[in-house]
C-alpha cells in the first residue's frame, strides 16, 4: 500500500491519529528547512488546519514548503484534514485549500485527535482508495 504523508506539530495530535491507523506513514519534519522530504511514489496527505477559523494561515508552512516541490505535488493523490469544529465553516479548511489548489480529492475530515469511528473510516477509506487506483 502506498504511504500516508502527514504533518503534526509539537502538539502531536495528528501524529497520534496516524499512529492509530496502523498504516505506512511518513512524517513531514517540523523543522522543514533542515531536512527535506522528497516523495517518489503516490501518497495521501494528512494535514491539520490552523488559523483559528481563517483560511489565512490554515495550511502549515511546512506543508506548503513540501507541496511547493513539483515532485511532491505530482505524487499527491488525495488529502485528509484534521480540524476543530469550533471553527465553523473553516473546520478542516486546510484540506479544502490543498484539494482545490492541487486538484486532488478531499477524502475525509476529522476533529482534533479523531474518534474510533474516524480511525476505522480513514483506514477503510484509504485501503479502498488505493484498491481503486490499481
Amino acid at each position: 500500500m502506498n504511504p500516508l504523508v502527514y504533518f503534526s506539530s509539537s502538539s502531536e495530535n495528528t501524529h497520534r491519529f496516524v499512529e492509530k491507523l496502523g498504516l505506512p506513514a511518513i512524517r513531514i519534519p517540523i523543522a522543514g528547512a533542515r531536512s527535506k522530504l522528497l516523495m517518489d511514489k503516490p501518497y495521501i496527505l494528512i494535514v491539520p488546519s490552523y488559523g483559528g477559523g481563517s483560511a489565512v494561515g490554515a495550511v502549515p508552512i511546512q506543508v506548503i514548503r513540501f507541496l511547493n516541490d513539483p515532485q511532491n505535488r505530482a505524487f499527491l493523490r488525495g488529502v485528509i484534514a484534521a480540524g476543530n469544529t469550533n471553527f465553523g465553516a473553516a473546520y478542516g479548511i486546510a484540506g479544502d485549500i490543498i484539494a482545490k489548489k492541487c486538484q486532488v480529492p478531499f477524502l475525509y475530515r476529522f476533529e482534533l485527535l479523531g474518534t474510533t469511528q474516524d480511525v476505522a473510516n480513514v483506514r477503510q477509506g484509504v485501503t479502498a482508495f488505493w484498491q481503486r487506483q490499481n
